[in-house]
């Protein structure tokens, strides 16, 4: 089995492993694969070229067209559309790797092993890094052991709070990342499927980015909308999602921030579990806020919040709340609290006394 990692590991993965081996990752569509990727080696200067294995029907579509060479006489292959002829290192990633036709991947193993495609080598430096689908819902081919072999695995498994965090740095509607944040196993969809899914959708990370695009576009909460969005993740996240609305259960940082006397009365009928999400919702909030964005209106209700947990009787959410201030994830957020709201702080230093 291969070793799983998450976002972060892949980032540390990617800067560690040296360019002549090559990296194969091992994971459902739509988790972010190939963004993570291009984000990475792209803010290096390095160009990444992605080839969709899946998609090709002709090992021509990968090594180029015969040629006849009039002065030599022998056959040579004309370079392919993607390949670099200017002698600057690639990160070339060959996606959907089995689901690739036999034919494609007798090609990949000269590629894979020596750098050479057609006799013509690859620039120097270059890279190459592969991705497989796993999964009973997809058409797989076999990969030869050999192939295999010349690999490092890797089974990709991003956390949702990853996930999180990065749809908050995205400026995703508020309202899908308040919804994924207290339905978590609604993120991958995983528990929608069946082996026999056909066209019928279920839900995943790149399906609620679209989801939050069609949110603010919507503006409602209609049959129209539901139809809507059970077209991008299906129908019954799509049923959850709204039914999320009606209950008045999800509550955001940024609503707390901004009245947390409004939405007192609604953040009192939460459970341990919702004030806890609701916590972890502040700090990413604080964590990503730039200093001279934490206003004095943010600092009053981050005060009322701390002390409505202390003294109504939450102080089961409030040692959680301790806990995240010792979270090294949350830094910028700890430091942020630590000088800029030291009455917060001091709150959360009374609380820790009187446990």
């Amino acid at each position: 089995m291969a070793i799983s990692i998450n976002t972060k590991e892949l980032e540390a993965l990617l800067s560690s492993t040296p360019a002549w081996q090559n990296i194969m990752l091992v994971g459902k569509h739509g988790i972010g694969k190939s963004q993570i990727l291009e984000n990475h080696f792209q803010s290096k200067g390095q160009q990444v070229i992605s080839l969709f294995l899946g998609q090709m029907s002709d090992p021509g579509d990968l090594i180029g067209i015969p040629n006849k060479n009039e002065k030599t006489g022998k056959t040579e292959f004309m370079p392919p559309y993607w390949f670099p002829l200017d002698g600057k290192p690639i990160v070339l990633f060959l996606d959907e790797l089995n689901r690739a036709r036999p034919e494609i991947l007798q090609t990949i193993m000269d590629l894979a092993l020596n750098r050479k495609l057609a006799g013509r080598e690859l620039p120097q430096g270059s890279r190459i890094v592969s991705a497989v689908n796993e999964g009973d819902e997809y058409q797989l081919t076999d990969l030869d052991p050999a192939l295999v072999s010349r690999f490092n695995i890797y089974h990709f498994k991003p956390t949702v709070a990853e996930w999180l965090d990065w749809a908050q740095a995205k400026g995703l509607d508020g309202r899908v990342i308040a919804f994924i944040e207290n339905n978590q196993e609604y993120l991958d969809g995983d528990m929608l499927r069946t082996l026999d899914a056909g066209l019928e959708k279920t839900p995943d990370r790149r399906a609620w980015e679209r989801v939050s695009a069609l949110m603010e576009r919507i503006g409602t909460e209609d049959d129209t909308a539901k139809k809507i969005v059970a077209g991008v993740v299906g129908a019954k996240a799509a049923a959850r999602f709204f039914e999320s609305f009606s209950e008045k259960r999800v509550l955001g940082a940024k609503e707390v921030l901004q009245d947390f006397p409004a939405v007192q009365e609604q953040a009192s009928h939460y459970r341990l579990t919702e004030l806890s999400v609701l916590n972890e919702s502040i700090f990413r909030y604080l964590d990503r806020l730039p200093d001279e964005e934490f206003s004095p209106t943010m600092r009053r209700n981050l005060l009322a919040y701390v002390e409505w947990m202390m003294n109504k009787g939450y102080r089961e959410a409030m040692a959680q709340f301790c806990n995240l201030i010792e979270n090294v994830r949350y830094a910028h957020a700890n430091l942020l609290m630590m000088q800029q709201a030291p009455d917060v702080w001091q709150a959360v230093n009374r609380f820790i006394l009187s446990l």
